[in-house]
């Protein structure tokens, strides 16, 4: 019969190398966006409805240092004195856009409308992005029950405005970027 102690310490040398890691760097891309504007919608027969909107999307993609970022988000879009909408989008972004200078950002996928009629259907946006996380976003969507809508949207994403913010360097340091340091985006 074996000894406990030598089955316990053949155990913590085979499990030893586990314990042991060396430096990596796995930064992901996030956004936090919130922002208002203007909707026209329309759902069956009925005639195109113009209302203010909401938007709030949260999402994650990879690493903020390639020079496209491919994610995904989810997306409420409250529609005032009607419902809301959800989404669940995949996104592409340009580093420009997620270091918080210029750049673009185009989603796609799928919505759901639990409110009157309710909808399923299909939906997506450009987003222009630029300096300080402000962002201009045109939304569109289509569904069952010839549900449509179309938007323009205006507000700013918090993440892009701190942690992934890249420009005014000089008058405002990002102390913990989430982009490797000692780089320039902009020249990537």
């Amino acid at each position: 019969m074996r000894s406990p102690i030598a089955c316990l310490a053949a155990v913590g040398a085979l499990l030893a190398p586990l314990a042991w890691s060396s430096p990596s760097r796995a930064d992901a891309s996030a956004w936090t966006f919130v922002g208002a504007g203007a909707i026209g919608w329309k759902q069956g027969e009925s005639d195109l409805v113009f209302d203010g909107a909401l938007s709030c999307d949260v999402g994650v993609g990879t690493t903020p240092d390639a020079p496209v970022i491919v994610g995904g988000l989810m997306r409420a879009t409250p529609i005032l004195d009607s419902g809301i909408d959800l989404a669940l989008l995949a996104r592409v972004a340009t580093r420009g856009f997620q270091a918080g200078q210029l750049g673009l950002a185009l989603d796609a996928g799928g919505y759901r409308r639990f409110w009157g009629a309710g909808s399923t259907g299909v939906a997506g946006a450009l987003t222009l992005g630029a300096p300080l996380g402000i962002s201009l976003s045109l939304q569109g969507s289509y569904g069952t029950d010839k549900a449509m809508a179309f938007a323009a949207i205006a507000g700013i994403d918090l993440l892009r405005l701190t942690v992934y913010r890249q420009s005014l360097l000089p008058v405002w340091p990002n102390p913990f970027p989430a982009q490797q340091r000692g780089q320039d985006v902009a020249s990537r």
